[in-house]
């Protein structure tokens, strides 16, 4: 049986794995937007050092996102999980653009980019909520069908 902590570090980690997908062919193929573990290095003073923004990436995503979510999952006033997960994540994505715009580095986005990177960092956490939200439901029901058989005895 997995606590709710540990459902949300799984449902992070596979939210991080898909939007890490979609991020790899922006980076890779299209190169349209800045890419976000660029952007994350660069919110943490370490230049466009890729490999830190992907390590930091995948630990917000997994050991912060995840647990959090599941800790409010509950309260979030949506009816559905994967609505919930895009309720979370867009709240997350409104929290970091306020911490960068207000308090930030302003040069942490490239002006190649321009708005679109916004739009692009909104999509994809939009993505993470919706994996994320669909990924936890999907353990809690696990968890629920595991428990009714608790007390019941084997069909040998």
């Amino acid at each position: 049986m997995m606590s709710r902590v540990k459902q949300g570090i799984a449902a992070g980690f596979l939210a991080t794995v898909a939007v890490s997908i979609l991020e790899a062919v922006n980076l890779l193929f299209a190169k349209v937007f800045d890419p976000f573990p660029e952007v994350v290095a660069r919110m943490f003073g370490l230049g466009s050092n890729l490999a830190a923004g992907w390590a930091i990436h995948f630990v917000i995503g997994s050991l912060i996102m995840g647990p959090l979510f599941a800790v409010i999952y509950s309260r979030l006033p949506t009816n559905t999980p994967e609505t919930k997960g895009i309720l979370f994540a867009v709240a997350a994505w409104v929290a970091m653009m306020l911490i960068i715009t207000m308090m930030g580095d302003p040069r942490t986005f490239t002006g190649s980019a321009g708005f679109g990177t916004f739009g692009w960092m909104l999509i994809t956490h939009m993505v993470f909520g919706g994996v994320m939200g669909n990924v936890f439901a999907r353990l809690l029901a696990r968890e629920k069908r595991a428990a009714a058989f608790i007390h019941g005895a084997p069909a040998h």
